[in-house]
């Protein structure tokens, strides 16, 4: 593999930011600077197609951090920023040239909270759903709903004005912000509350930032008033930009200049803090999912929803549920969301009631279901049935859907794929069928896919045309579209922002508030920002100022994307995949998805992270003239020599494959990415393929070896244990492998070894077993061994064999043969190749007995149904190991001799629980036959990851992973009630917790009757 350019060559940090950057610390700034190019890439796109390469990235600790920031930048008169959140912008609204100011990394604590008057007091970066975390056991929550609320910061709520499911019933981010702390360009403090207008006429007269800005915003609003009510439509998702209209109360006695800067997407200000209203959890809830024949029907009955006082009337269209019904999200509402005999679900209706009053919601819900009724009965409206559901936890598992459909669309098959940016517009609710299907004639005179959902309650559904934005002629196609459908809205008596803000839509602003309104726009910003170092180009510039707003034809992802030949986009699809949807960024720390991000909160340490930095990889190789397909295929490695040499000359080289590197080393390879992403990007995937290329070129650290060879190794130090757990636990020897080798907490091989824990007769012997009748194979079972298990945890193997042997089978061990999975998530791609060929020639001799083949460990066996397909194709065969639980639900299980004294808890292993989305239901149902209580508990990674956790590299990630969720999980419980599926998630908890759960299958076997 070749080296790169050199990063400073690639894109320089202009020297006026690297003068300012350098002063930050002498300054006062206290915050991260970050300038490496892969930070910098890593902020470079957000949710939209956009791509703009910022010069740095900073991340203030603190209110100050931010003074500090606008303070110097006074001195540095061509110092740009923008703000950032979650980078959910489905419009490039935070993509800047400049300099990024992330608030999501520290700035994102609860400040204060007053139950009795019902507000909060947040930071910036707070996330939504880490707020109504907080406020749910006080009965509260913060009322706008969005898709990405598990991602989504307030601070990116407030300047884009979000709103989401129900602003029919509780308006939009703006109705709920009492005041703000923020920070203007000059670094100068600004709060902002309502006040009597007098007292704003009084700031006005002050010659200060703040008195100016009061000054010019009165007298914009003032003088203007009946332009700006005559111009902006009377819609519940209207999103002007700067909200002239609602800077007055309806008496015109109160002046908020909050108003303002809410929704201004960062071109005013830095939003620091915020004080919200929050609102009562509604004691009693109902979600009724009306289904149509048809998505037009859907749409058209929508009013008569609203008119039946819902509170809130969510749509989807059939693309979106059949691309929910392929993904591991359907498993949880499919139940709830059935299919009608002899009919075709083609629209989705999702229609939410909320009251503190039972009886007053049952008749909503009553006379509702009247109506559904009457409309099946008459076959009018299109409607073909329904279901009720009052379920909290149901409730949210469809909702979880629909916010998912975001990124499902992005699922699509092909080389097209849907794109936001005309996917907001609002238009009146009772106007909103004609437009949407005006909006489809327009798209299939295209000749183009498209999916749709969103609000249908408010007039705002989302439309996203599929195209491939590699191809110009289809980027010319955006522009073409946008203009047509700025027009189609201004017909309909809407707009094209309903939602999602402007951003590389600024283009529009003039055309749409006028001449006359959009001068006042200017003045505004030129009162706050007039040296327009804020946002610049989003929504207005300054008087005074030369540069141009951003526009829908600015330079996209796919301009850097379409550099990459389309053999090696194909070969890397996981990585050209990702769409910028930020699932991978979830705050809560009990789901499964990438706990090195959430261990980090760097952008570059997410599969959205990682994704962006092998395209940009692939894209260098492939402007330098590598075919990266045939670098893999000759793999012609260098002399070690020659290797260690390119390795010592790492710290004098700007090689980028070493920033990508550190992204990739810190990846776990838990593969939960793989599933609980919405297109699926594996990063463990691709990463194997990364550092098989590195390492082509650079030396491999020692660990590496010792990780691969495992397999290999413990065999054979297995036919010594006690001499070798003895050596290991030497201090010196300790030292030495921490120290040399980089290796921590080594595990203690089992004694005795499994052959001796287990009868003869379980020994495997091929001929025996194939002399066997059909009938008498039925009685036997065959366990596929896995180094983890079988060397360093005997005991449950064992009790497997125990287990089998109780349900009255004969179970027979096999031989050990290595998985390959070690090889394979240290980029030995080549020998891991040869170990699935030789273990899926054995497994498949073996299958054909037709006997049950099972496996212990989740990680192992999912690797023989993900990655030796991958690698080996067809070669691979048919055979199929089962997981104990797939393997126990084919089976009877005898009844207990009485009802189990202990309730246990199950802590499922993350693959397993992401790539087996019902496997702890599974386990659930299988104790609950046996008499026993088990609880899945919800948990994220536990930090061990097969070996991760004892790399001391990532020692303290581990542990800090660990702490996240499992730690606080465990002690909940008694040791002997906690079970865990994984081997590394059992080391985990012994070495951190001082015990080691027992498998599942050891706590059955302790109460089924011999």
């Amino acid at each position: 593999m070749p080296m790169l350019p050199r990063v400073d060559a690639l894109s320089s940090v202009e020297k006026n930011y690297l003068d300012y950057l350098k002063a930050l610390p002498a300054a006062g700034f206290s915050g991260d600077i970050e300038t490496s190019y892969a930070s910098r890439l890593a902020v470079a796109t957000d949710n939209s197609v956009y791509q703009k390469l910022p010069q740095a990235v900073v991340f203030p600790r603190s209110v100050e951090d931010l003074q500090c920031i606008g303070q110097l930048a006074e001195l540095h008169g061509d110092v740009r920023f923008s703000a950032r959140g979650g980078g959910t912008g489905t419009n490039g609204q935070s993509l800047t040239s400049g300099i990024v100011v992330d608030l999501s990394r520290y700035m994102n604590r609860i400040l204060d909270f007053n139950a009795e008057q019902g507000w909060v007091k947040v930071e910036a970066g707070v996330v939504k759903d880490q707020l109504n975390d907080f406020l749910r056991p006080h009965g509260f929550f913060f009322a706008p709903d969005l898709s990405t609320s598990n991602r989504a910061t307030i601070g990116g709520m407030i300047n884009t004005d979000a709103s989401g499911q129900g602003s029919l019933v509780y308006g939009k981010t703006s109705d709920h912000v009492l005041s703000l702390r923020s920070v203007l360009a000059d670094g100068s403090l600004l709060d902002t509350h309502p006040i009597p207008i007098e007292q704003a006429r009084e700031q006005a007269n002050q010659n200060t930032p703040v008195g100016k800005v009061v000054k010019q915003v009165l007298q914009s609003c003032e003088q203007k008033r009946e332009q700006i009510l005559a111009k902006f439509p009377r819609l519940n998702r209207f999103l002007t930009g700067y909200d002239l209209e609602h800077v007055f109360d309806e008496s015109m006695q109160h002046f908020d200049l909050s108003r303002v800067i809410t929704g201004s997407e960062g071109s005013l200000a830095f939003v620091a803090e915020a004080k919200l209203n929050v609102t009562p959890i509604a004691r009693y809830k109902t979600l009724v999912n009306v289904k149509y024949d048809s998505f037009e029907s859907a749409l058209r009955h929508a009013p008569e929803m609203v008119a039946a006082q819902a509170t809130s009337v969510e749509t989807v269209d059939s693309k979106v549920l059949n691309l929910a019904r392929e993904d591991i999200i359907w498993h949880s509402v499919s139940e709830l969301i059935e299919d009608v005999p002899n009919k075709t679900l083609l629209g989705l209706n999702m229609v939410e009631y909320n009251s503190e009053d039972a009886d007053d919601m049952d008749a909503k819900v009553e006379n509702l279901c009247a109506r559904l009724d009457h409309c099946i009965e008459d076959g009018g409206a299109g409607v073909i049935g329904y279901q009720l559901t009052d379920d909290v936890s149901h409730i949210n598992k469809i909702y979880a859907m629909r916010k998912k459909a975001v990124g499902l669309l992005g699922k699509t098959k092909g080389e097209q794929k849907p794109v936001a940016f005309a996917e907001d517009t609002a238009v009146p609710p009772e106007k909103l069928a004609d437009f949407i299907m005006e909006f489809r004639a327009l798209l299939d005179s295209k000749g183009l896919n498209y999916g749709m959902f969103g609000h249908v309650d408010a007039g705002v559904l989302h439309v996203r045309p599929a195209l491939d934005l590699c191809d110009p002629q289809q980027e010319n196609l955006m522009q073409e579209i946008s203009d047509q459908v700025v027009a189609l809205v201004a017909k309909y008596g809407g707009l094209m922002w309903g939602e999602h803000g402007k951003g590389y839509r600024s283009e529009y602003g003039p055309a749409f508030f006028g001449e006359e309104l959009f001068t006042e726009l200017r003045h505004i910003k030129g009162a706050f920002d007039p040296l327009n170092k804020m946002n610049p180009g989003k929504i207005c510039t300054p008087f005074g100022s030369e540069e141009s707003l951003v526009r829908v034809g600015d330079t996209k992802r796919g301009s850097y994307d379409r550099q990459i030949p389309v053999a090696v986009r194909e070969a890397f699809e996981p990585a050209m995949s990702c769409n910028g949807n930020g699932l991978c960024f979830n705050y809560d720390t009990t789901s499964p998805m990438c706990p090195s991000s959430k261990i980090t909160r760097d952008r570059r340490h997410s599969p959205k992270g990682r994704a962006g930095l092998m395209r940009e990889w692939l894209r260098l190789l492939s402007n330098q003239g590598s075919d990266i397909n045939q670098l893999e295929q000759s793999q012609v490695t260098p002399s070690l020599w020659k290797r260690l040499r390119n390795s010592g000359d790492k710290s004098q080289n700007d090689d980028f494959s070493h920033q990508v590197m550190e992204a990739m080393d810190g990846c776990l390879a838990c593969k939960a990415c793989a599933s609980q992403c919405p297109v699926n990007v594996d990063v463990p995937g691709f990463r194997a393929r990364f550092l098989s290329l590195y390492y082509s070129r650079y030396a491999r650290p020692m660990k590496d070896y010792l990780v691969a060879n495992i397999e290999k190794m413990a065999p054979l130090l297995a036919r010594m244990p006690a001499l070798v757990n003895g050596i290991m636990g030497l201090k010196p020897v300790k030292g030495l492998l921490k120290t040399r080798i980089g290796y921590v907490d080594a595990p203690v091989l089992s004694t005795p070894v499994l052959t001796r824990r287990i009868p003869a007769a379980t020994k495997f012997d091929l001929p025996a077993l194939q002399r066997l009748s059909e009938d008498e194979r039925q009685h036997y079972v065959l366990i596929v061994q896995d180094p983890f298990t079988s060397f360093y945890e005997a005991e449950v193997v064992a009790d497997l064999v125990k287990l089998a042997e109780k349900l009255g089978l004969k179970p027979v061990v096999l031989p050990f043969k290595p998985n390959g999975k070690p090889q394979h998530v240290k980029g030995f791609l080549k020998e891991f190749a040869a170990t699935a060929r030789s273990s899926a020639e054995f497994l498949n001799q073996v299958n054909q007995l037709g006997i049950p083949l099972v496996g212990i460990d989740p990680s192992l066996v999912l690797c023989y149904r993900d990655e030796y397909s991958k690698v080996l194709g067809k070669e691979r065969g048919d055979f199929e190991v089962l997981l104990v639980h797939e393997w126990l639900q084919r089976l009877e299980l005898p009844k207990v001799k009485q009802k189990a004294e202990t309730d246990y808890a199950l802590f499922a292993h993350c693959t397993e629980k992401t790539a087996l989305p019902g496997a702890e239901k599974q386990w659930q149902q299988l104790f609950a036959s046996a008499g026993i209580k088990l609880t899945p508990v919800s948990v994220g990674c536990c930090g061990m990851a097969g070996t991760y956790g004892h790399e001391t590299a990532h020692l303290e990630h581990s542990v800090g992973i660990f702490n996240l969720s499992w730690q606080q999980a465990i002690n909940e419980y008694q040791p002997h009630q906690v079970l865990a599926t994984g081997y590394s998630c059992r080391s985990q908890t012994a070495r951190i917790e001082g015990f080691k759960p027992k498998h599942p299958l050891q706590a059955l076997l302790a109460v089924i009757e011999e």
